[in-house]
């Protein structure tokens, strides 16, 4: 939908409003008339083809099950910036693994392809871990995982949330008065709370998918959050179109050059009582090799509405601690011996206590983007550190960590 028929749809819905307010100020009661009674709310629903489930079951030749957080939404024609589906899964332990859609490939709605690119479950030499072929039968997923037969079964865990899927797009014309213009693209999957219970729970995600990082300020309205940043996007991409058009001294500029495109995704990673961790996953490309991106993390205590940020997590005084503890981590996953520089497959000779962190029932994931401490072709790093090595550097009124949660691997 272009910027236009937003603008026309926005003003013909207006209208729309002004006269039922003009027809309701000129009627007239009726005193002996029954009491009017009020249509109840209808129930939240997800956008038409966005959704998130749970999904539990057996994974070939593993002894426990697993539980797997699977999202899904619309791609636009001839996409090759968005896969339109991902997932993260966990076994008891509470590590998180991603696996991530296959960009060249378009599923049907029922039909997905996931690839795990997770450096534990890579062979020596490989680009790409086990490939996830799965299709939706009612409640159940059906299919394989590397190849070996697999079944799930859609659950919900007790005390975790109902999330509903909100996804919004459109894209904008570079110069809208020229035919043949250049146009950008803008997309928005959101996740909402469903319940009464979930009123702060739901600000906090919102006022987090608009970039705040206090509680200070209203929560944004997600339809008007969209159209703000629908508004400055356009804004702020004719500005660079004109720019870039001027700096070509009266040539044409490539309409490659201004295929824009800008994501803004929420991920589930852990849904089950007492945390919810979201990753606030953004997407940019505004020409060149490659486009841009990385992952903004938050769990947020489901007891009371709130983020958990880094200082709620750990103690002050837990940094060089968790600098050891991470470089260890760091080479087991790059499978180096224990006393090998880090240096060299890595930017940095130590990883750093990022405080994009996130939480599961089991330990706790540090995420670090593209370039902070390796290469752009190592994507995002993620490092999972078990409550059984954490414990004493955790705050005392985290609501996980206790002795129950420690049962993490050695």
């Amino acid at each position: 939908m272009s910027l236009p028929r937003l603008f026309r749809t926005a003003l013909l819905l207006a209208l729309l409003t002004a006269c039922n307010s003009r027809q309701n100020d000129s009627a007239t009661t009726d005193p002996t008339a029954p009491p009017a009674t009020t249509r109840p709310a209808a129930a939240p629903a997800d956008s038409p083809g966005a959704w998130y489930r749970q999904y539990r079951g057996l994974l070939p030749g593993a002894a426990d099950s697993i539980t797997l957080q699977l999202q899904a939404w619309p791609r636009f024609t001839n996409d090759s910036e968005s896969a339109g589906v991902t997932g993260s899964y966990a076994g008891p332990d509470g590590q998180p693994f991603d696996l991530n859609g296959d960009y060249g490939i378009r599923h049907a709605p029922d039909s997905l392809v996931l690839i795990d690119y997770n450096p534990e479950h890579l062979a020596e030499g490989a680009q790409s871990g086990p490939v996830w072929r799965l299709h939706r039968q009612g409640r159940e997923l059906t299919g394989t995982v590397n190849g070996q037969p697999v079944r799930l079964r859609e659950a919900r865990p007790l005390g975790s949330l109902q999330l509903i899927s909100k996804f919004y797009a459109d894209s904008v014309a570079a110069f809208p008065s020229r035919a043949g213009s250049p146009h950008a693209q803008l997309r928005l999957l959101a996740l909402q709370p469903a319940g009464l219970a979930t009123g702060l729970l739901r600000d906090n995600l919102l006022r987090h998918l608009r970039g705040d990082t206090l509680e200070n300020q209203p929560a944004p309205a997600l339809d008007e959050l969209w159209q703000q940043r629908l508004a400055a996007y356009a804004k702020d991409y004719r500005l660079d179109a004109g720019e870039r058009q001027q700096d070509m001294a009266g040539d044409s500029l490539p309409g490659y050059a201004l295929r824009y495109d800008e994501q803004q995704l929420m991920h589930v990673y852990w849904n089950q009582a007492p945390l919810l961790s979201i990753g606030y996953f953004s997407y940019g490309y505004t020409g060149g090799a490659h486009g841009s991106y990385g992952t903004r993390v938050v769990s947020y205590d489901t007891r009371t509405g709130r983020p958990l940020p880094y200082e709620a997590i750990f103690r002050p005084e837990a940094k060089p601690q968790l600098v050891a503890l991470l470089d260890r981590a760091a080479r087991r996953q790059l499978r180096l011996a224990p006393n090998a520089p880090l240096e060299g497959p890595l930017f940095v000779p130590h990883l750093p206590a990022t405080h994009n962190v996130y939480l599961t029932s089991g330990g706790a994931v540090f995420v670090y983007s593209p370039y902070e401490i390796a290469s752009f072709a190592q994507g995002e790093i993620r490092l999972f550190l078990p409550f059984s090595e954490l414990r004493p550097l955790l705050q005392p009124d985290l609501p996980v960590g206790t002795a129950a949660d420690m049962a993490g691997p050695q």
